[in-house]
């Protein structure tokens, strides 16, 4: 489960960058639809060898998308939570990756809103805020589904400067993301995590 919502990680982060160009866009765009449609299948059914195989079409689209397009400020989080308590990669994403994209706000907007059409669950009416909204919530939605926490309890409060300082060491100015984030916002997301 973790491992699949790392994958959604890598595509969305690659997706709403600014480093996409058209093989990139078409990747995560494919990546995202196959784990919405086969994840939480593979999560409760192991034997379910197409989700199986699915998912593995999806991690592999998902690495070609943030290969070229790079990743975000989710993956400069999770990395140095897993340097500083040993947290499993895919795990941090899936607990990281709500909390950043609304963050983001309208910057990811657009772009999210655009994943939250091509996984079908959106209508006519709703405005491109609401999309995007709806998406995160989807990927909440999807994380209870399987388990995965909504924060963590091991994150110490004497840690928060020396996390704050090594992701934004390792995001910024390397990860095109489409907004800059400085030490207060980052701050305000670790704690956000905190349970």
């Amino acid at each position: 489960s973790t491992t699949g919502m790392d994958a959604l990680t890598h595509a969305v982060e690659a997706y709403i960058g600014k480093s996409n160009v058209k093989s990139t866009i078409k990747y995560a765009e494919d990546a995202t639809i196959l784990i919405h449609q086969n994840l939480e299948k593979a999560y409760h059914n192991g034997k379910d060898m197409i989700a199986r195989y699915n998912m593995l079409k999806a991690s592999y689209y998902a690495g070609c998308a943030f290969t070229r397009a790079f990743v975000g400020y989710v993956h400069a989080i999770a990395h140095n939570l897993g340097g500083m308590y040993g947290t499993p990669h895919g795990l941090a994403n899936a607990v990281i990756m709500p909390y950043v994209l609304e963050w983001y706000g309208k910057a990811a907007h657009k772009k999210l809103a655009r994943l939250a059409d091509i996984i079908g669950i959106t209508t006519k009416e709703m405005t491109e805020e609401q999309k995007a909204h709806a998406f995160i919530e989807e990927i909440k939605r999807m994380n209870k589904e399987m388990n995965i926490p909504e924060k963590f309890d091991f994150i110490k409060e004497e840690d928060i400067p020396l996390l704050v300082n090594r992701a934004l060491k390792e995001g910024n100015p390397g990860y095109p993301v489409p907004k800059i984030m400085k030490p207060e916002d980052c701050e305000k997301v670790i704690r956000q995590l905190m349970a």
